[in-house]
This record gives C-alpha cells, structure tokens and sequence, in this order.
C-alpha cells in the first residue's frame, strides 16, 4: 500500500520559503478580496508547478482509494494504540514538551486552521448538481452548518483566546502558505475543480498527529475539542476521508480525458506536501530561542522603562536590553544573582514574582503566552513531563444559536432577502458563507438558510 507520507511525517518544502512577508501578503489580500481570482490563479499556477515535483502518492487506479483509504485509517489507528500504550507504560509526551510549546504549535497552525474548508467554497454555486452533494456537505459541515458550537473557525478563535493568543501576532512567512492555498483553491473553484478535489482527498484523512496532539493538549490544560472534532467528522466509514474519496469518483469524467483528469487530482493532492507540516512545526520549538526572541521584540519598547538602582554586573536594565545580543547574557546575570532560580517552582524565582499576580510590579507587561514562555523556561526539568494536568471538558451539548437581531449585517442580510425567490435568496446567501464571512453573526445565519433552501430545492 502507499503510505499517506504526508499527513503522518513532516514534508519537505520543494523549494526555500522566503522571509519577505510576501506569503502573508497573499493570504491577507485573497481573505480580503472578494474577487480574488487573477492572484489566486497565478498562486496556483506557481504553487502546482512545486506540487508537480513532488513523489507520487495517489495509487493509479482511483477505484482502489475506498480500501487504499481504509488501509491507512487502520494503521493510524494501530499507531495511536501503541502511543497509548507507551504512554500508559509511563511513557512521556512525544509532542510537546511544556505549555508553552503547545501554545506555540496553536499559533504557528493558526493562519491554517482560521480558513479551515476554504479549499471548497467556491464549489456551492454548484448546489444543484448532486455529483457535488458530498464536497458542498463536507464544506457545511466545516462551517458547523451555522451552529457557532460546531463552526470550526469559531472554536479555533475561541481557542486563541483562551490561551492568550493573538491571530495577529507576527509568524514566519511560510506559515501562511497552507492557508493561502487554501484560500486561492476556493477562489478559483470549478476553473481548478480536480486540483481541489485532489486537495480535499488529501487533507480529510485522519492524521495520526491529530490524535495525538488532542491527547496531550488535554494533558496540558488546553482544550482539544477543535481537534477531537476532526478526529470524529474525519472517519473512513462515513465521514469526511470517505466522502473525499467518493467525491473524485462521481466527478471523473465519462468520456473525455481522465488521465489528464487524475493527473490534476494528484497534484492538488501534493499541495498538502508543500510548505512545514504539523509535526515540523512542532519539531522546530525550542524553548530558550522562543523566549529570547520573545524578549528581542520588547525590547525597543522596555530598554528606556526601567530605572537605574538594580544592576546586574555592574550594568543597569536599560543597558542590558539596548543591545539584543546581550539578551541571554542577562538572562544568566539574573540566574547568577539568584533572581532566577532554574528547575524550580516558578513562584521562588524573584523575577518571575515581579510578572506574576495582580500586586506583581510588571503586571500586565507581559502577555499569557508570554508569561507561559517565561514560566516553563525557569521551571525547566521542574515540570515533570508524566504528570497531567486535570482538565473539565466542554458539555457534549452545543450551545445554543443566538441570533443577535440588531447585528447590521444581519439586519441588512434579513432586508436583501425580502421578496426574493428561493433560487436569487442562495444567490445573495453564497457570499455569506465565504472564508471571511461565514463565522461572523450574518454568515452563520446565511449558512442556516443556505441549508434549509437548498434542501428545500433538491
């Protein structure tokens, strides 16, 4: 069988990604834009041209990818029990090493994750035609089907801010690459239909890094439920994977060229391979960089804050953080007067007492996440990796929809419908559900209609 290398390993970028911001650029503009088309084609375009050089997966003949399928959910299923199964031993973490590291991996994935399903937006123009039922429900789906308990990038913003992180906050380029892909792929839509299909039948398998990420996420006190929800909707049997899967099926052509056809698919499927995967991304932490980088970005606003009584070696705060190469050379003038104690609790470190609490002198100058960096830094082998965290899940009933009536955009959604027909409603309905849209009041609205005019239609 071929292996699905690709959602289990990290992947190889086909080529460097550069650090000029231009990634994010393309993202910002293709979220913002709502007729994105000539930048998203010509992204696609370059971006295939990488895909086409990467290894075949897809196994040839497209009639064995149901069992192909299968296959690789049973073996992530054999892995995941053997994980259990260490870590039942006393096995430690394989993923993240401390809080902080966990909440890096959240954001590092967050330019992703906050245009989740947007590869298939542009296909619900085809709502009539039922070779799309399955692509159109899964991107439903992703979108909670208007219920903001089940919309994915609603529980992922809630997510953030649980933990103090800030969407906004500046990540290496090559973070947005998925993200824009995923956004120029439902710009496009039916001009690149097998190219998102493709990428569709990628990205709807059942990772095994999924599972295991949920699992230590709740070890640590973080919420999982963004990822066990995909653990559950991302099944073989009847979800999301089976679905993809049936999808390019009912959409290969009868008559005219299917090779050309798949071939497309297949390179759609490579566009998951570009660019760092989740378990790169984890791989790539390191604590003391991250906190030291962390301090870097302060430092032109701290370097002219402090006042001169406290020295360390004979130098004072400002002159320390003037120069950020000095940064850790004060991080261990500060251990060396005793004000940060190493692999300890956090709460004997003199330092960390001037950042923590409400009384704390610094209050308030660092951020959650921040302060999460400076926390695990000083506790070091302190934290013991075998030890959980007790967390309280989320009750297994959603909440309930509130529609919040004196919303504009829901007052002016509500007026543009009066007096339209069913098939105009859809029509003014669509942009709603777009990846910038959809999880705001008026897109969770417009998507509930969508869904019950649609089945009111079929």
């Amino acid at each position: 069988m071929t292996v699905l290398t690709h959602l289990q390993a990290a992947p190889a970028t086909s080529r460097p990604l550069d650090s000029s911001g231009e990634l994010r650029r393309i993202h910002e503009a293709l979220l913002a834009d709502e007729h994105p088309q000539p930048l998203a084609r010509a992204f696609l375009e370059d971006q295939l041209l990488q895909a086409a050089q990467l290894k075949e997966e897809l196994p040839s003949d497209p009639t064995q990818w149901h069992a192909w399928v299968a296959e690789h959910c049973a073996d992530v299923a054999r892995q995941y029990a053997d994980y259990l199964q260490q870590r039942k031993a006393g096995g430690a973490r394989q993923f993240f090493s401390c809080k902080a590291h966990a909440q890096y991996f959240l954001q590092a994935v967050a330019p992703t994750k906050l245009v989740d399903g947007a590869w298939l937006y542009g296909l619900l123009g085809q709502w009539r035609d039922p070779r799309f039922s399955s692509l159109i429900s899964t991107y439903l789906e992703e979108l909670g089907e208007g219920n903001p308990a089940q919309n994915h990038v609603v529980i992922y913003r809630q997510l953030l801010a649980e933990q103090g992180l800030e969407p906004s906050s500046p990540l290496p380029d090559e973070r947005y690459l998925q993200g824009a892909l995923q956004l120029a792929l439902g710009a496009c839509g039916m001009d690149f239909l097998p190219e998102v299909i493709g990428y569709n039948l990628g990205y709807e398998q059942l990772p095994l890094h999924l599972l295991i990420s949920s699992y230590e996420l709740s070890e640590l006190g973080i919420d999982p439920y963004y990822f066990t929800l995909h653990v559950t909707i991302d099944n073989a049997s009847t979800g999301h994977a089976q679905k993809a899967v049936q999808a390019v099926l009912d959409l290969l052509p009868l008559e005219a060229d299917r090779s050309d056809f798949l071939r497309r698919v297949s390179l759609g499927y490579r566009l998951n391979d570009l660019g760092q995967g989740s378990r790169a991304i984890i791989e790539g932490f390191d604590l003391e960089r991250e906190l030291l980088a962390m301090l870097e970005r302060k430092c032109p606003f701290a370097q002219h804050m402090h006042s001169d009584y406290c020295r360390f070696e004979g130098k004072t705060v400002n002159q320390w953080l003037a120069d950020p190469q000095q940064l850790s050379g004060f991080l261990q003038a500060m251990q060396d007067k005793g004000w940060i104690k190493r692999h300890e609790d956090p709460q004997n470190s003199r330092f960390w007492q001037l950042i923590d609490g409400d009384g704390a002198a610094m209050f308030g100058v660092f951020s959650a996440y921040e302060k999460q960096l400076v926390h695990d830094w000083i506790a070091g082998d302190w934290i013991s990796a075998d030890k959980p965290v007790a967390f309280r899940r989320r009750p297994s009933v959603p909440a309930p929809i509130e529609v919040p009536e004196q919303d504009p955009d829901v007052q002016r959604l509500n007026a543009a419908l009066q007096g339209q027909n069913a098939h105009s409603k859809i029509t003014t309905l669509i942009p709603w559900l777009a990846p910038a849209r959809h999880a705001h009041p008026a897109g969770l609205l417009a998507t509930r209609r969508f869904i019950q005019l649609k089945s009111g239609q079929r």
